[in-house]
């Protein structure tokens, strides 16, 4: 891979700025945003007054721990506008989640939240080392998910060609790849899986594809994934950070220099970290959950938001601005197994590691008796679906999981194709608990 041979653009001069030069830009963004909110945002200056703070105690960066916090049950609650501070009509677009569990969360941008987002888009896919007049293929979902329209207004903000496939139908998605001969992706962990996996189906080596670089995000991955990606299709997996509530992806993203974690565009997003059970902040270099607020966002500012992604707060190398390490999971994504704390990333490393088996998964959560109990779905290798191969690899994976999670489980290893494509983000945990 000689992708990273190329010469460099010039950097927007904010990205190797010195510390104390982005501090004082936070800063002052920071009094702007949260004053933004408080004076246009009724339910942020009812918080603020429950909480017995105003904007006028935001002296220093650290003040900002005395402000409330934001969750995803505030957008819920207050569908679908209530948390704009812009009158509706001057938003220019809207998008949505799913809303599969309630009420979606709604989120709106003015022309300059736009403007910002293509920006900061653009800022990533040249971190990620795609320049002006490359291809990039974007496997994003479009529509209501920001994932495929924020990343097509920033491959054109970098002066790239965008091939707008969106997920799914991913025969055409090969076929593309092979006929366009796109430079980059950008695309979900799981369904880049997919994709490889349909390379294969067709007689076609990966490895021979013109990609060079795949950002990747929308879902927690592991390094062991990141290793398979780029041994298997020849390119660089680059981990791309974002959310809706945000701004959408292109709020963190690697640098494909470094690979050590996706530097946090803190000139447009400040990060805290917190023990998520108590609130309390954390330092830089600790485990907790990431919280953001927005410093230059109109349309929805978000104070202090609860992302739930796990991770910490490391020191920035290829830029001044700090990184973010590789997020392992969801705080509400926990599952509590008789005690031990267990994350699907936890199973997927266990998964990557054994022998005989692919990189496909599902977790299935059942009731034996009383107690919450889980099984493993996963499938063989097209090379070892004899018994033989799949009761090895099951024992294998089945001690592995017992002796490195501290949990016991079931395992049924099937053949190829067994286990539950995705077509976007994967759905990795079944809950059967309360079905049985």
């Amino acid at each position: 891979m000689n992708f990273m041979s190329r010469n460099n653009a010039e950097l927007h001069p904010i990205e190797i700025a010195s510390i104390d030069e982005i501090r004082a830009t936070q800063l002052k963004r920071l009094k702007w945003s949260i004053r933004h909110a408080f004076e246009n945002v009724p339910k942020c200056k009812e918080r603020f007054d429950e909480a017995g703070v105003h904007p006028d105690d935001l002296q220093q960066l650290c003040d900002l721990s005395k402000f409330p916090f934001t969750c995803k049950n505030d957008l819920r609650d207050n569908y679908p506008f209530g948390l704009f501070a812009v009158p509706r009509s001057d938003l220019i677009r809207l998008h949505a989640s799913s809303g599969t569990t309630g009420k979606p969360t709604v989120v709106g941008y003015t022309k300059r939240d736009i403007e910002i987002w293509a920006d900061l888009c653009a800022r990533s896919l040249r971190a990620a080392g795609l320049r002006k007049g490359d291809m990039v293929h974007n496997a994003a979902g479009y529509g209501l998910f920001t994932g495929g329209l924020g990343m097509h207004y920033g491959i054109e903000r970098l002066g790239a060609t965008v091939v707008p496939m969106g997920g799914g139908r991913t025969e055409q998605q090969v076929g593309l790849i092979t006929d366009f001969q796109p430079d980059g992706i950008i695309v979900t962990p799981s369904y880049m899986l997919n994709i490889i996996e349909q390379f294969h189906k067709a007689g076609l080596d990966p490895r021979e594809s013109s990609l060079k670089v795949g950002l990747l995000g929308a879902e927690p991955w592991t390094e062991a994934m990141r290793v398979e990606i780029e041994s298997v299709c020849d390119m660089h997996a680059v981990d791309l950070y974002g959310l809706s509530e945000i701004i959408g992806p292109g709020v963190a993203c690697e640098c494909v220099e470094t690979k050590d974690g996706p530097v946090i565009w803190e000139d447009h997003f400040l990060p805290e970290i917190i023990d998520p059970a108590t609130g309390e902040v954390l330092p830089d270099g600790e485990t907790g959950e990431l919280v953001l607020t927005t410093l230059t966002k109109e349309g929805l500012p978000m104070i202090r938001y609860r992302t739930r992604d796990l991770t910490r707060l490391l020191p920035g190398t290829a830029r001044s601005m700090r990184r973010m390490a590789k997020v392992t999971g969801r705080s509400d994504d926990m599952m509590i197994l008789r005690g031990v704390n267990v994350f699907p990333s936890q199973i997927e490393e266990q998964v990557m590691a054994t022998r005989g088996l692919a990189s496909h998964y599902q977790i299935e959560l059942y009731k034996a008796g009383r107690m919450d109990a889980m099984r493993v779905h996963v499938e063989a290798t097209p090379e070892s679906t004899d018994e033989m191969s799949k009761t090895a690899a099951a024992s294998f994976l089945t001690k592995r999981i017992k002796d490195i999670v501290g949990v016991s489980t079931d395992v049924t290893v099937g053949d190829p194709g067994d286990v539950e494509r995705s077509q976007g983000k994967a759905n990795r945990v079944i809950d059967n608990c309360n079905k049985e």
